[in-house]
């Protein structure tokens, strides 16, 4: 191949994914959400689903995904994207369906929906947004908050006689008969954003061959909420949030 063929846009290995639009994101520096948001595009194209799949967002920091990703969306009520999500693959099966959730709408007022909807097996992708506090709201304490981790409702840090253990939802998902696969994964350097490609991608392909409830977790980052700079974020995430969430696969049929 000559070199001007080599340099040319559609030959270049990084490259922002079509269905990912131009508007500015809203995110905070370091979030992860523009990470997988990155991946979600570029698992969709490579599986040729763009005219093909509905996303269903409900609230939180990715209550605006609609703006970003070029695909049918549907907005939901906080928590209970699941729900929506199982109407819409029962009506169009062959969309691929996905809800795309954050730890305090997934892992709070969400958990029911969750839950039965995984135990039900519908084939649809729980896309799980981890970073263990309410990061929109004003970084109150989460369902996945850890121990002593200090947010703005538990000032002094999580207690366990006064807030509980953190909830590893994930960890339950994976004990129910209607899940495929259950894995947890991250974003924080290319060799992990690689990997959460690759599971992400079995993800959606075991929606489209009816394997029943595929949950992606990813273990994310909260710089405003955790008020750190996105790079000690990243290091705060690898020291404290990885030994209680640890990155792998936890059911894989």
């Amino acid at each position: 191949m000559e070199l001007n063929e080599i340099i040319k846009p559609e030959n270049l290995v990084y490259q922002k994914p079509k269905l990912l639009n131009d508007t500015d994101m809203h995110y905070c520096p370091g979030c992860s959400h523009g990470v997988v948001h990155k991946l979600v595009s570029e698992v969709i194209e490579e599986l040729g689903l763009e005219d093909k799949t509905v996303g269903i967002s409900p609230v939180g920091c990715a209550v605006f995904a609609y703006n970003y990703i070029d695909i049918d969306w549907i907005e939901a009520a906080h928590g209970r994207a699941p729900a929506i999500a199982t109407a819409t693959k029962r009506l169009y099966p062959d969309k691929a369906v996905f809800t795309y959730q954050g730890d305090g709408d997934l892992a709070a007022i969400g958990t029911a929906e969750t839950i039965h909807a995984a135990n039900r097996g519908e084939n649809i992708v729980i896309i799980f947004i981890n970073n263990a506090i309410y990061g929109m709201t004003g970084g109150q304490m989460a369902p996945t908050t850890l121990l002593g981790m200090k947010t703005a409702t538990c000032p002094y840090g999580r207690d366990v006689e006064q807030n509980g253990y953190p909830l590893k939802i994930t960890e339950l998902l994976a004990q129910l008969e209607g899940t495929s696969l259950v894995t947890r994964q991250s974003v924080q350097t290319p060799g992990a954003i690689r990997k959460a490609k690759r599971m992400l991608k079995k993800a959606f392909e075991n929606s489209m061959n009816k394997k029943g409830t595929s949950v992606v977790e990813f273990v994310s980052t909260c710089s405003s909420g955790w008020k750190l700079s996105p790079e000690k974020a990243n290091k705060w995430m690898e020291e404290n949030m990885f030994p209680f969430y640890p990155l792998g696969d936890l059911k894989n049929i």
